[in-house]
């Protein structure tokens, strides 16, 4: 069971996830990166292998979940107030890309913002 891994999260650039994995790291929680060398070697592709992978042991997940969740940073709008899911009233929304059509994927910088609700899960549009 040890050697089945749970992917935390993903990240786009390999800078992005060594806070997550320190802090990880001090608690005593066996970290790995899936993917950071490639995308060192080229950070162009992050986006087509779905960035870089951060991975605990399964018996380390709900540790692991908890510890990130203290630490990461989640959705604001333009006034610096977080965004608020509108299905469940949570404030812990994370910008959010589908990249379901090919355009999206070979140009993903034109893709509208949306936010996922860490909690429920319900994808919305940031409010004009």
């Amino acid at each position: 069971m040890e050697s089945e891994f749970h992917t935390l999260g993903s990240f786009e650039f390999p800078a992005d996830v060594q806070i997550i994995k320190g802090k990880l790291e001090s608690e005593g929680i066996m970290v790995f990166l899936r993917d950071e060398t490639t995308i060192n070697s080229d950070p162009l592709i992050s986006t087509a292998i779905g960035g870089v992978k951060l991975q605990v042991y399964t018996k380390d997940k709900e540790r692991a979940k908890e510890i990130f969740d203290e630490i990461r940073n989640y959705a604001t709008d333009s006034e610096d107030k977080p965004i608020i899911c509108p299905n469940c009233k949570a404030t812990k929304s994370e910008v959010y890309y589908s990249r379901k059509s090919i355009f999206y994927k070979l140009f993903p910088f034109f893709e509208p913002k949306k936010y996922r609700c860490t909690q429920c899960n319900f994808i919305t549009k940031p409010s004009q």
